[in-house]
This record gives structure tokens, sequence and C-alpha cells, in this order.
């Protein structure tokens, strides 16, 4: 009897060879994409927006040219650049009082938009803790209002966490690091209230002496 196998053991071997190669080449390439969203965010944090704005354009070139490659059978490969590339980019929207890009806008998976904006609530804290130290207390709070916004936005969708891996830890993340973001304002805000009582009485007294 003859098995007769070779033609398709040929065929599969040239698939396989083919999807070997093309994920050899994405995680080379999604590596870099997330480098770059990476250097990206240092850069906004270093307020040096235009090096910022140059590296997130490097990395969504890089980003589309591998969806050519990924196909349907190795897409997993692009959630995490793109959940980098959604994090960059809506911390560079926030940074400049803009609307946030939709996931249309920057051509990524559902997933990857949600689990991105959650990463982004952990950049903001960043921000609302240099915008205190600078004593820009309203820039603080404004940027506080943004992750209890994305937060609250975002929170129903914890019911797809069997569908979306990660989404309900990062939500848990994102709700302690609001909890925490809270405290320390409320503190400032009580902080400031009884410097301005103090300063209040002693207004009172020196008038009263004069």
């Amino acid at each position: 009897m003859t098995l007769n196998l070779g033609s398709s053991l040929e065929e599969i071997d040239r698939d396989l060879k083919d999807i070997q190669e093309r994920r050899e080449n994405l995680i080379k390439g999604t590596r870099d994409v997330v480098t770059l969203c990476s250097k990206s965010i240092i850069s906004l944090h270093h307020n040096q927006l235009e090096d910022a704005k140059s590296k997130m354009g490097q990395a969504r070139t890089m980003l589309d040219e591998l969806r050519k490659h990924a196909g349907q059978d190795l897409h997993r490969y692009l959630a995490v650049p793109e959940q980098e590339l959604v994090e960059a980019n809506s911390l560079l929207a926030i940074m400049q009082d803009q609307s946030v890009p939709s996931m249309k806008d920057l051509n990524v998976a559902g997933e990857s938009f949600l689990t991105g904006l959650l990463d982004c609530v952990g950049e903001i804290k960043r921000l609302v803790y240099d915008r205190m130290r600078s004593g820009r207390e309203e820039d603080a709070e404004k940027l506080f209002s943004v992750m209890e916004e994305i937060y609250g936005a975002l929170y129903p969708f914890a019911v797809y966490d069997n569908i979306v891996p990660g989404l309900r830890k990062k939500l848990d993340v994102a709700r302690m690091l609001i909890e925490d973001i809270r405290a320390v304002v409320t503190e400032e805000n009580r902080r400031k209230a009884m410097i301005e009582a103090v300063e209040g009485i002693e207004k009172k007294l020196s008038s009263g002496n004069k």
C-alpha cells in the first residue's frame, strides 16, 4: 500500500515555514515598536513633545507594515504593540488637552484600545504628581478627573475579562492608582485650607493689635 503523503506534507511544510518566518519577523518588529512607544512616553514626561510625536509616528508606520505579515493566524502578536501605541497617543492627547484618538484613528483592535487606555492611567498619575510638585494644583486636579473619567468609562467592560485577558486586573490597578491620588489630593486640599485658616487668624490678630 502506498500512503502517497508527499504532496500534502510538502504543502504543510511550506505553510509552516511561512508562519515561522512571519512569526520571527513579528517578534522582532513588535519589540521595536514597543521600544519606540516607551521612549516616546519618556519624552512626553520630559516635555519633549516633538520628539515623542516623531517616535510615535515611526512606531505606527512600523506597526502598519507588520500587519501585512501578521494575517489572522498571527494577529495576537500585535496586541502588545497596539496597546503601547494607544497608551502613548492617549497620553499625548491628554497632555495637550485634546480628545483621545479613537481606535479607528489609531487602526488598532478594540481589546488593545481598552488595555492601552487603562495603562495610560498610570502615566497620568505621574503627571499629577509632577503638577503638584510644581505647584500647579488646578492642572493636577484636572488630570485626576481624566483618570476617573477613563476608569468610569471602561469599568463596565470588566464583564469581558474572559475575552480580553488581563482586563479586570488592569481595571483593579487603575482603581488603586485613583484611590492613591484621591488621598493625596484630599490631603493637599486640607493642608491648603489649614494654611488659609491660619493666615486668616493671623490677619485678624494683626489688625486687632493696631
